[in-house]
């Protein structure tokens, strides 16, 4: 192979030369991160790394070093990136797949399985549609119907309790809600289930997505009814969820229109092979997840001083109208104060609890700053029964501190700010800080609501 092969998208590449290339290519970019990362910027790089970057929540707090640390390494990918698309391409021109699939290879832990895949996916065959391989024709032929409802109905009833049990495997077993989880398992999913869908005949492209999508809402309905997760969460995971599993039954959907090679087995072991090692990867390499800030502000017609006077403590809130406090999510209803001044412990009792905030900065009349010593529940989960307690409810969100600034404006009203700090240690990050942050914001306008109609009728 010349060394200019690899830059080149034309031409096709079959599984054994596309497997060494990736694995070694792999191999030379970890070790350069690794190298960069400790000799010339003194950070610590795993495996998990890759799946976030610290810091990569808050762009526009980064310091000096972490964006030179950050552009270091999109220019060092950079060559990476050319060469895997375009061995990739190739790989998927030599497999009979359709080269827009090379747009998986960007997704993460998606582009893992799908490396997999094609690293064991034979070259496309002649275009005759013949029986399976004996690997799969043993038995598959005896558990899979001919007909398309009896065919889909079967895909799921395969899949979904296979992802009941990656699930028990994250959650309780590595204890990590992780890229695994919510990324690799109803992408995995999804793509088994097309394809065993379509061992019998092709399937079009509908019924692959139905059934995958199928596969993963069967799933969650399995994870509410053994008492794994409530039904708030399994909401909250559908979009993802829902997103990944097309993704998987578009490949799977490609991969069972193929004429036969007898990779079904062998596509589904892969799957069954990988993802446990995603998760137990996931688990070993944790790491700690970005402090992120949510501000919420409104204006308040009148002085700093009284709007002061009612947020340090202030009296029962009344009870909410929003949906989203009527689906299980704590919220405030008052807070009271032991002491005045720096190092004087606030309470804000909450539905579940109280959140314990010793005072840490009091500037009366313009900023109330606290830390957090301890917090109640995040929600009671809705559920069928009394009450459960998934893993995620214990540590996986935690509020770290807070504050109140309040600077009067030139037409006299008060700019009254509330600011939280959390961590949540649920992955993909973004999408689940996307959930936290919309939350906090209804929180927030709660107690600042209540603040300002407070401060507003206090002399009235």
């Amino acid at each position: 192979m010349r060394f200019s092969t690899p830059f080149r998208f034309t031409g096709r590449l079959d599984r054994g030369q596309y497997a060494l290339a990736g694995v070694l290519l792999f191999a030379l970019k970890y070790n350069l991160d690794r190298v960069l990362s400790a000799s010339v910027f003194g950070r610590r790089w795993s495996f998990s790394s890759y799946l976030s970057v610290p810091g990569a929540e808050a762009i526009d707090a980064l310091g000096q070093g972490d964006i030179v640390f950050g552009l270091t390494l999109v220019a060092t990918a950079l060559p990476f990136v050319w060469i895997g698309t375009a061995l990739t391409t190739r790989r998927l021109r030599d497999s009979g797949l359709p080269i827009p699939l090379v747009l998986l290879f960007f997704v993460p832990v998606v582009n893992l399985l799908f490396f997999s895949v094609m690293c064991v996916l034979p070259g496309r065959p002649s275009p005759e549609r013949t029986t399976e391989s004996s690997t799969d024709a043993k038995w598959l032929d005896r558990v899979m119907p001919e007909g398309r409802l009896a065919s889909a109905g079967m895909a799921v009833a395969v899949t979904a309790p296979a992802g009941l049990i990656g699930t028990y495997l994250a959650v309780n077993v590595f204890s990590h809600y992780g890229w695994g989880l919510f990324v690799g398992i109803p992408f995995g999913l999804g793509m088994v289930a097309a394809m065993l869908n379509g061992y019998r005949s092709e399937r079009s492209p509908s019924e692959c997505m139905l059934v995958a999508i199928t596969s993963v809402a069967i799933l969650g309905g399995l994870l509410a009814l053994v008492a794994a997760e409530g039904l708030i969460c399994l909401v909250m995971a559908a979009p993802i969820a829902v997103a990944l599993a097309v993704m998987g039954g578009g490949l799977g959907y490609c991969i069972q229109r193929r004429p036969r090679t007898g990779s079904t087995v062998t596509m589904t072991l892969v799957v069954a092979g990988v993802l446990p090692f995603v998760i137990a990867l996931e688990s070993v390499h944790d790491h700690e997840a970005d402090l992120v800030a949510v501000t919420t502000a409104v204006a308040v017609e009148a002085t700093a001083e009284e709007v002061w006077d009612a947020l340090v403590v202030f009296s029962d809130i009344p009870a909410p109208s929003e949906w989203l406090f009527k689906t299980g999510i704590a919220y405030p209803v008052r807070a009271t104060i032991e002491g005045q001044g720096a190092g004087a412990v606030r309470y804000c009792e909450f539905t579940t609890g109280s959140f314990v905030e010793p005072i840490t900065v009091w500037n009366r009349p313009t900023e109330l700053s606290f830390s957090v010593e301890s917090m109640p529940d995040p929600m009671h989960e809705w559920t069928f029964y009394g009450q459960i307690r998934p893993p995620h409810i214990d540590g996986y969100f935690s509020t770290e501190k807070g504050r109140f600034l309040l600077t009067e404006t030139i037409d006299g009203q008060t700019l009254l700010e509330g600011t939280t700090w959390y961590r949540n240690r649920l992955w993909p990050n973004r999408y689940w800080n996307a959930w936290s942050d919309a939350i906090l914001h209804r929180i927030h306008l709660r107690v600042l609501t209540h603040i300002k109609r407070t401060a507003e009728t206090s002399d009235a």
